[in-house]
């Protein structure tokens, strides 16, 4: 196989199953069917994959557009290596419900570490950055 530089390289990865992560967090996974001098990809079959701790839930996408820009990580499924993995299938309302209390958590945990710089005279401005990931 010879070597493609930049996004010519993606050409070999058409037709197969991918995993790709979003800039927003997201997890995708579907069959690369196209791609362009800008990297943006259409994925065909895709779901969107949720995880919270060892559980996770998918929500079917189908046909999916992304922009090249939003790639953080792109790679070929290996379904042998994700059966041995130790993650359990879970109905995505669980997964979700999960997600949304452990968000809820984390915020009230910011808010506790807001109110006690401020108790103490302290401005809390480095949070604030934190919190805008909720």
């Amino acid at each position: 196989m010879s070597y493609l530089p930049g996004t010519a390289s993606l050409i070999n990865e058409i037709d197969k199953r991918l995993l790709i992560v979003l800039r927003d967090g997201r997890t995708l996974i579907g069959y690369l069917r196209t791609i362009d001098q800008f990297a943006n990809l259409v994925l065909h079959q895709t779901i969107e994959r949720i995880h919270v701790d060892k559980q996770y839930g998918d929500i079917p996408r189908g046909i999916f557009i992304i922009r090249g820009e939003n790639v953080i990580l792109l790679g070929e499924v290996d379904d042998e290596k994700f059966k041995n993995s130790g993650l359990e299938e879970a109905p995505i309302d669980e997964v979700l419900e999960k997600q949304r209390s452990l968000q809820l958590q984390k915020q009230k945990e910011i808010e506790e570490k807001r109110k006690a710089l401020r108790e103490r005279g302290l401005e809390p401005s480095h949070l604030e950055s934190i919190q805008e990931d909720f």
